[in-house]
């Protein structure tokens, strides 16, 4: 008896020992055959090891007092067990309105810019002339490719408070001119409308690429029963759309205190800068031209880490409603 169950624990475990030798034998075979692929992903790995891992070492900076000459390991310890900085940043009055205004401005971007390259993506689905299609796609597209320096330029040419083409247009009508880019409240609705511009042709490719996803038999099948165009937009196209929508929501959440500094940095003058001022211009300011490098590191590690919070919410939100998330 104890002869046989000793037999059978040795051939389980001769089964799992030949088990493991056939998986690293396939895993060998399938790297072997598609060597090229991983060896594509080289140069993406060696440029997060070296501008996104490696720099994180350094974060230890905003617990520190930065001093020129010495090594991270070096530099003593601020005040407060490490938090000083912190401190200071919260009591900073421009850090807060920078903070006020990146939230403010990320919800109206998503509000308001989320939504159109969706609804743009419809429309173009539903175009039948292909090359219309195409043209109309195209100059979508084009904004993306335009630094903001340029769109700054152009957005003075239209919306320049004396001799902008907008303007002059409202004058020759007998209406008054509107100060687009020197009113606090009108500034945010032109920030807010030139970011929708510039991105909704590119956003808008991930959506058209996931109606491709959608079976042509359930647009047979609702034609079958009557269905209008309307009809099969809401009931099969944004349904289809729905698992796209909600991971490029919960990533865009996940940025909800990011700011890219290129669009405010370009489109903010000195009369709106109440309004304008936003974590990377404040990082800018302090950091770059001020050499506050510690402050400006607790405010980055702050904003990183409130980040990755409303990420995780967002992704557990989603997958509480019985929604797919991002894993």
């Amino acid at each position: 008896m104890a002869a046989s169950s000793k037999n059978a624990g040795t051939s389980a475990g001769v089964v799992q020992v030949l088990d493991a030798a056939k998986k690293k034998e396939k895993a060998k075979a399938y790297i072997k055959r598609y060597w090229q692929l991983y060896a594509l992903l080289l140069l993406p790995m060696i440029y997060f090891l070296v501008f996104k891992y490696e720099p994180m070492w350094f974060v230890q900076i905003a617990f520190k007092k930065f001093q020129i000459g010495k090594s991270v390991m070096e530099m003593p310890w601020a005040k407060n067990y490490g938090f000083e900085y912190f401190i200071k940043a919260f009591s900073n009055r421009d850090f807060l309105y920078a903070l006020r205004n990146t939230l403010s401005l990320n919800l109206l971007d998503l509000v308001v810019g989320f939504p159109v390259p969706i609804i743009f993506a419809l429309i173009i689905n539903e175009l039948r002339m292909k090359r219309f299609k195409k043209c109309v796609q195209t100059i979508a597209y084009m904004p993306h490719f335009l630094s903001w320096i340029i769109i700054y330029g152009l957005a003075l040419q239209l919306f320049a408070p004396t001799d902008g083409l907008v303007n002059m247009v409202l004058e020759m009508i007998g209406l008054s001119k509107i100060p687009f880019l020197d009113n606090p409240n009108n500034w945010v609705a032109t920030y807010i409308f030139l970011g929708a511009w510039q991105s909704f042709g590119w956003n808008s490719i991930i959506y058209i690429a996931a109606m491709t996803g959608i079976s042509p038999e359930l647009y047979e099948a609702a034609s079958v029963d009557g269905a209008g165009r309307f009809k099969k937009m809401w009931h099969i196209t944004l349904p289809g759309l729905k698992p796209t929508i909600v991971v490029l929501l919960i990533m865009q959440l996940g940025n909800i205190v990011g700011s890219n500094f290129d669009r405010p940095f370009a489109l903010q003058n000195n009369l709106v800068m109440s309004t304008a001022n936003v974590i990377s211009t404040f990082v800018y300011k302090n950091g770059i031209r001020g050499s506050q490098f510690e402050l400006t590191t607790a405010v980055g590690l702050f904003q990183s880490i409130v980040c990755v919070f409303f990420l995780l919410f967002a992704n557990w939100l989603s997958r509480k409603l019985g929604e797919r998330g991002i894993w």
